[in-house]
């Protein structure tokens, strides 16, 4: 009795230390956060937790000085940031690190899914931040700063389109809030902003403009940024316009200026977009307005992490984009992770919401908090295979993987070819002639039948998965009739499937009528987002990955220059990036034709052209190698066609403002 009296005893007496450590603990820690605090955000097993009231966050703005007067007015141009911070933060003298975006389209065409505007109160004080990052992430202590791009919305400046004034717009915030730059409280008053209240961290994310901005940010080296997301983003400019010289259908970078700039800049940016007109030719050559805006040489200043993710079917900013950006940032040594999907344009929001919250989620407290929750440990890459079915990888392109030389000869029928690892037979040909009605899904829809407009390739039946993962190249050797001559190569899976609609007008997803609610909602700026699902579509085969030339470049990538009829040529075509594994039972098709209707401009001829296809070859990254694709070709080519294919719709105009901007007319997203 003795005994359990005093086990009961003390039994109390721990649990009264216990209840004791707690409340001061709790006193000790301001606000209601439960765990350890550490610099801006109250971590929990590893992840930062709702601590902050998003009601009560402080909203402001502040003007930071970009040192460039692009407007030619006499004064530096500065550049609006809207703040949303936690005032419970403020108050106990917690720094906290930043969330940044920063974006063209915050009052012409709107950010995410719902095209969301900023919106002001009548004071001037923002009210709406679109998208989630502020309802998420400040709870969780942290700032968003939603930035606007030189030019657009209350920034002075001009817009010009990747270069200097838009990367140095969003640099200078950056370093505003390191302490090494200079903001003011108005627009034009000389009272100074002091950014005391931050770490000095800070992340940038966004879609299309805006993370083609964080790119170019990166690639300065600025201190203080300390990672990247970009979504869907640009990495080399002239790569948007043009492909070796063949333009595609995006008009030039002053329509885009024109389509992002305020109603102020609009008036007084003409001499910026003359000047972008005159620096950017629709010849296609290389000027030194595309240098100034190629992010890729500069990779090697990156010194953020990367997080980058695109679709695979984009075809507003193509997958080249991010293989070659990929690629410049692995050779720098950069730590980086990526997500690559079966959809077009779209944000992994809009995709994966709850997968992709809580990755951005342990990405951001990882590298601005410092939280040592394993992220970079984890697989490098998250790959969609089908619609809502997802892998992973330790590395990406996937171990394993080898350039492999596949090489196209003459079947039984002409322009009904074999791709195989054999070479063909010197002198061995295959004519086709442009015809600039016709896309991509018209040939690959008639693969297995003789056309005038295409020649095409094909495997036989795959035993086995082959998978290609990475960039591709296509070197072709053409004699053509005429003194113009553009170029498309794509690579086909040849067999059934459900994929994404990425043609469609949602690019792969639908948009529902129910909400989903990520963060906290105050009057005029809700965290409840409509959901979407995935729009599929039962296909015969599936075009993944693509790749033009304007011939007239065949001596110099930068430079065209005029054919010479009835002599061959020689191009390399750059492919865009991918990862697609061509199931058992389908077929690998490769397809080179002349124009790609929806995708690349005509020439002003309509050219023949022959293909000598003992000099024309495809180097594309197999898993596995050469090996790989014997084994699962039994070593044989195809012999014959296969059932009528079902078509695809073309792809339609990438250009949806009529201005050229990457930006959708119907107003859902960029």
């Amino acid at each position: 009795m003795l005994k359990r009296a005093r086990g009961t005893r003390i039994q109390w007496t721990t649990l009264i230390l216990a209840v004791v450590a707690a409340l001061m603990a709790t006193i000790a820690t301001p606000t209601s956060a439960q765990g350890s605090k550490s610099p801006g955000g109250t971590v929990t097993g590893e992840l930062s937790r709702p601590a902050y009231s998003y009601a009560d966050a402080i909203r402001e703005s502040v003007w930071v000085d970009t040192g460039l007067d692009l407007d030619r007015n006499g004064r530096t141009d500065r550049v609006a940031a809207d703040i949303v911070r936690p005032s419970e933060a403020a108050r106990a003298g917690r720094k906290v690190p930043v969330i940044m975006d920063a974006s063209p389209y915050y009052s012409c065409c709107g950010r995410g899914n719902e095209s969301q505007k900023k919106t002001y109160d009548a004071s001037g004080k923002p009210v709406q931040f679109p998208m989630h990052y502020d309802n998420y992430f400040v709870p969780r202590g942290y700032a968003a700063v939603l930035v606007d791009l030189a030019g657009t919305n209350r920034s002075d400046g001009c817009v010009d389109v990747g270069g200097r004034s838009d990367i140095i717009s969003a640099k200078a915030v950056v370093q505003w809030l390191n302490g090494d730059a200079t903001a003011y409280t108005s627009r034009t008053g000389g009272t100074k902003a002091t950014a005391d209240w931050t770490t000095g961290a800070t992340g940038m994310i966004g879609k299309s403009y805006d993370g083609t901005v964080a790119n170019g940010v990166a690639a300065t080296g600025v201190k203080g940024l300390k990672t990247i997301v970009p979504i869907g983003a640009i990495s080399s400019w002239y790569d948007y316009y043009f492909a070796k010289g063949a333009p595609y259908h995006s008009g030039g970078p002053d329509g885009l200026a024109r389509a992002v700039e305020s109603q102020e800049a609009a008036a007084r940016c003409r001499v910026v977009k003359d000047e972008l007109v005159k620096g950017a030719p629709r010849t296609g050559d290389w000027t030194k307005l595309w240098t100034e805006r190629d992010y890729v040489p500069d990779a090697k200043n990156v010194k953020a992490s990367v997080l980058a993710v695109h679709g695979g079917q984009d075809l507003n900013v193509r997958m080249k984009h991010l293989g070659q950006w990929w690629d410049a940032l692995a050779t720098a040594g950069v730590e980086r992770k990526i997500w690559l999907s079966q959809a077009g344009h779209v944000d992994p929001f809009d995709l994966r919401r709850e997968q992709w919250v809580d990755t951005a989620h342990r990405w951001f407290d990882h590298y601005l908090l410092g939280v040592d929750n394993g992220i970079e440990r984890e697989p490098m890459a998250t790959i969609e295979r089908e619609p809502d079915r997802w892998t992973t990888d330790a590395v990406w392109p996937a171990a394993g993987t080898e350039a492999t030389t596949l090489r196209p000869r003459s079947g039984a029928t002409p322009g009904v070819g074999i791709l195989g690892t054999e070479p063909a037979t010197a002198g061995s040909t295959e004519t086709f002639t442009d015809d600039p009605r016709l896309s991509e899904a018209d040939w690959a829809a008639q693969v297995d039948v003789r056309t005038a407009a295409k020649a095409g390739f094909t495997t036989r039946p795959l035993a086995k998965d082959l998978r290609l993962s990475g960039s591709a190249k296509v070197t072709v050797t053409a004699t053509p009739s005429t003194r113009t001559a553009h170029l498309s190569a794509v690579l086909v899976d040849v067999g059934p499937d459900t994929i994404r609609n990425y043609t469609g007008a949602g690019e792969g997803i639908s948009t529902l009528s129910t909400r989903s609610c990520w963060g906290e909602s105050r009057p005029g700026d809700s965290a409840c987002f409509l959901d979407t699902g995935a729009d599929t579509r039962r296909v015969n085969y599936t075009i993944f990955s693509r790749g033009w030339a304007d011939l007239g470049n065949y001596a110099d990538d930068h430079i065209g220059r005029p054919l010479t009829p009835g002599k061959p040529h020689t191009i390399t075509l750059d492919l865009a990036a991918s990862d697609h594994v061509v199931k058992a039972g389908h077929r690998l098709a490769l397809i080179v034709a002349g124009t790609d209707r929806g995708l690349i401009s005509a020439p002003n001829s309509q050219p023949k052209l022959t293909l000598d296809l003992a000099r024309t070859s495809a180097e594309l990254p197999l898993v596995g190698g050469a090996p790989a694709l014997v084994q699962r070709s039994g070593g044989q080519a195809h012999s014959g066609p296969s059932a009528p294919l079902t078509s695809v719709p073309a792809p339609g105009l990438i250009d949806r403002l009529p201005t050229g901007s990457d930006h959708r007319t119907s107003g859902r997203r960029a």
